[in-house]
């Protein structure tokens, strides 16, 4: 993207944005992407970049754990195996180890499931593989501690076994040595040190020459001598040696180890790049939690269509403040491509500019922006701004004429993909000349089909913006009450100054305010105050209608409760009809059982008995002879405990009892011979000879 002028980032706060990023990384190749962040204006690294750290952000939020933990940069190492006859150090080759395990788990941790959820963080990976042979390698040569193993190779084994033997000789015959010395009592306190490498005694300076021996030196108060026993030199000389060999050898290793490596140099660097980035992504997600960062709808056209969108650093210091941020909602699109905002001073009115400036930036450079998901942004691919006052001291120009020479280079490249921020349009000169230029020149941006946001105090811009197809006008809410701006805008109408209104509530003198009044044009009087009234009305208009949906969403939480306590009472005398249904089922289960168990009986006695007659009439008796008085169930005791019949005639609204089920309800309606009985909640058709008219005991 283009930017116009150099200090536009700067204006806009954008490197503030880059500095927030860095803090939050950790490795230096991210702290340097940040630094170097490219505005790009290619609708698909847009969309890759950001949909990257939407989903590290979807990462963070689920508390998943992502495998990138290596924070080392590397470029000297690997730029060195790279470079054929170098040789690198044991802990360069730790730090390799630490570079291809972090690479191994990043690489296994992308499975097929997580390459299919996350597939832009995946394609990080895309250029790259694995190559497990690395770790094999380095691990042949080092132990877990950074050492490089005996048996790396069979030159070093035989070394350190020989090297080994010749220091339990060493130590042995010093040890001897330390204790004739003892006996002779020529040892000092220390008894023994090293110089140079080497295993040396200490004797007191009185006795040195008692002693046998190369003399190393003495102490500064000159009383201790360190001499290298005559019994050990031989065996110091072999142990020396054998060191030396071992340091040759340990070099041959490590020089062979950087040249089997250095095919691999291009893929560790790769490496170290994927750590890098992911470590950047990770920082971009991060940001993005802080400030409640979205992932919008991007267009790969000129369009900027906002909603609820916060200034990204007014959010963050709000919050740590604990005070409330105003979102800002506007649309601009080729039917209404430019905004004109109006309104009193301190009203936010460049705080709205750099607030759509700033997310402009933060989205075309891959950053997730605070706006809600359902905004719109397009891509632009120069960006103008001009805020405040640019008077050159260096070229001798006025602030006007610096405004003007900046209008010169807006109007001379601007086209379909700029977007343009103007404060105070036409300000620095005469109120009319400068009114009439800035016509002009918001004539012709629009003319060149350019996107902006001007603020203006200027009344013919106003009206200007009202009639002119392209352009439309927005104003800063003010409370003319309170005299405090409410930071809200308020697209479609103009705004006023509220310069009369402003003076009269800080007290300046009324004669003085009436005379001002008489120097103002009296249609332009007029038509600030009508102005003034009119956004004073829109705001009652707004706020009845806050209050109007308020209540409007109470009732429809009422009425959903209400439903859901009506389908809890369905359901409940649901339940109820089905616990009486089984209560009687239950009763019929259990004469079944009795009656069958009477005919078994019946049975035995008919094999028994020769009295044929006695069975047969206890079977009439059973089947054909049993009185009503005998059948009466549970649920006929529970009525007639609670219910009395009567003799009266049945009517619409009767409580009548049915005469089989000794069910309970409530007359509806009556149809000729039949009546519909309300039982519970379901509406029951039955015949009115079934029914008998009762009432609560």
């Amino acid at each position: 993207m283009k930017l116009y002028p150099e200090s536009a980032e700067l204006q806009f706060e954008f490197d503030k944005i880059k500095s927030l990023l860095s803090s939050r990384c950790e490795t230096e190749y991210a702290k340097e992407k940040c630094v170097q962040l490219r505005i790009h204006t290619k609708k698909e690294f847009i969309t890759l970049q950001l949909q990257q750290a939407y989903e590290y952000k979807l990462l963070l939020e689920q508390k998943q754990v992502f495998p990138n933990n290596f924070i080392l940069n590397l470029s000297r190492q690997l730029k060195l195996l790279s470079i054929e006859g170098s040789v690198l150090q044991p802990e360069d080759f730790i730090n390799i180890r630490r570079l291809a395990v972090n690479a191994e788990k990043i690489f296994r941790w992308f499975d097929a499931e997580k390459r299919t959820a996350y597939a832009a963080l995946a394609k990080v990976l895309e250029e790259s593989y694995y190559e497990k042979a690395i770790i094999q390698m380095i691990d042949e040569i080092f132990d877990d501690a950074g050492n490089v193993k005996d048996n790396a190779s069979e030159e070093l084994q035989k070394i350190r076994q020989n090297l080994y033997r010749k220091r339990n000789e060493l130590r042995r015959a010093f040890e001897k040595t330390v204790a004739r010395l003892n006996r002779a009592g020529f040892s000092a306190e220390i008894e023994e040190s090293f110089s140079n490498g080497r295993r040396v005694v200490a004797v007191f300076s009185e006795h040195k020459r008692q002693v046998k021996g190369i003399l190393h030196g003495e102490s500064d108060s000159r009383k201790t001598a360190y001499i290298e026993p005559e019994e050990t030199i031989e065996l110091n000389n072999e142990v020396f040696s054998l060191e030396k060999d071992e340091q040759k050898e340990v070099q041959k290793i490590l020089r062979t180890l950087t040249a089997t490596l250095s095919v691999y140099s291009s893929l560790l660097n790769a490496w170290m790049i994927i750590a890098g980035e992911y470590d950047f992504i990770e920082a971009k997600a991060k940001l993005a939690l802080e400030m409640n960062g979205n992932y919008p709808n991007i267009a790969d056209k000129a369009i900027v269509d906002l909603k609820d969108a916060y200034h990204p650093l007014l959010l963050l210091h709000n919050k740590q403040s604990g005070k409330k941020t105003i979102p800002v909602s506007l649309k601009l699109d080729e039917k209404n491509r430019i905004l004109v905002i109006s309104g009193p001073n301190a009203g936010g009115k460049t705080v709205t500019m750099k607030t759509i400036g700033l997310n402009q930036l933060m989205i075309q450079s891959g950053l997730l922006v605070p706006v809600s998901p359902d905004s719109e942004f397009g891509i632009f691919k120069q960006l103008f701004i001009h805020i405040g006052d640019t008077q050159s001291i260096e070229f001798e120009l006025s602030t006007y004429s610096s405004h003007l020479l900046h209008m010169k280079y807006f109007i001379e490249n601007a086209n379909g993909k700029t977007l343009f921020f103007i404060d105070e349009l036409g300000s620095g000169s005469d109120p009319n000349l400068g009114g009439a230029f800035a016509e002009v020149i918001l004539n012709e941006l629009n003319y060149k089909h350019a996107f902006g946001i001007v603020t203006t105090h200027y009344l013919n811009l106003k009206v200007m913006a009202n009639h002119t197809p392209g352009i439309i006008n927005g104003s800063m809410v003010f409370d003319e009450t309170h005299l405090q701006p409410m930071y809200k805008l308020n697209i479609g109408k103009p705004g006023s100054s509220y310069t009369f209104a402003i003076a009269e509530r800080i007290g300046l003198p009324k004669h003085l305010i009436n005379n001002a009044k008489k120097l103002v044009d009296e249609n332009h009087f007029r038509l600030d105050k009508l102005l003034n009234r009119t956004e004073q009305d829109l705001q009652i208009l707004n706020k009845e209608k806050q209050e109007l949906k308020k209540l409007m969403h109470e009732n429809e939480t009422l009425k959903k409760q209400l439903s859901v306590d009506l389908d809890k009472e369905k359901h409940r005398q649901q339940i109820e009809i089905l616990k009486q249904k089984n209560k009687v089922t239950e009763e019929r289960i259990a004469y079944l059982k009795d009656t069958e168990r009477k005919l078994r009986q019946i049975v035995l006695d008919w094999k028994k008995t020769e009295n044929k007659n006695d069975v047969i009439k206890q079977l009439q008796e059973l089947l054909f002879k049993r009185k009503e008085q005998h059948v009466v169930n549970k649920l006929a005791k529970r009525i007639e405990s609670k219910y009395r019949e009567l003799q009266t005639p049945i009517e619409v609204g009767s409580k009548v009892k049915m005469k089989k089920n000794h069910q309970v309800g409530k007359v509806k309606e009556i149809r000729g011979k039949r009546a519909v009985v309300q039982i519970g909640t379901l509406p029951i058709n039955i015949d009115m000879n079934d029914l008998i008219a009762v009432e609560e005991k």
